[in-house]
């Protein structure tokens, strides 16, 4: 039996009727089109799937659908704004946060984040911040990097 649920996603309001059973993942990908969001490990250890869900980072695919009714998710098609990135998003650009860029996401849902709650993070926060997440690739010190980056931006008011 299909549940009503209301969902506003990157600040649109979305109503389906949806299987109580569908991942949030699947959710936003198969419904919404927004494939920003990947799909990993399936068990949220690898942070893929990071969103904020009323500001908060979650990892979407351990979640259902119908238990994020009524919430505001931001995904990481959400965060830049009129066509200039999100001062994490340029971070992982300018500081080569990324390399196959599966875990980058993730890692920038789970930045923004950080930032959010402490302006200006020390490496050991920024590594403490992005524990939930796991990137194959860069060996971390370039996220480390793209978020100090990006800190030093957001407290610049840039």
């Amino acid at each position: 039996m299909k549940q009503a649920i209301s969902i506003n996603v990157n600040g649109v309001d979305h109503h389906h009727e949806v299987e109580p059973r569908l991942l949030l993942v699947h959710y936003l990908r198969d419904l919404l089109g927004l494939t920003g969001t990947h799909v990993g490990c399936e068990t949220s250890i690898c942070g893929a799937c990071s969103i904020l869900l009323d500001g908060q980072a979650v990892k979407s695919c351990t979640m259902f659908a119908v238990q994020a009714n009524g919430t505001n998710i931001t995904t990481i098609e959400g965060l830049a704004a009129n066509g200039k990135l999100h001062p994490v998003q340029e971070g992982f650009w300018e500081k080569h946060g990324l390399q196959c860029g599966y875990c980058t996401p993730g890692m920038i849902i789970a930045a923004t984040q950080l930032i959010d709650r402490n302006p200006d993070p020390s490496r050991a926060e920024i590594r403490h911040g992005l524990e939930g997440n796991l990137c194959r690739c860069t060996g971390y010190q370039h996220i480390v990097e793209a978020v100090e980056y990006a800190a030093k931006k957001v407290a610049a008011g840039k």
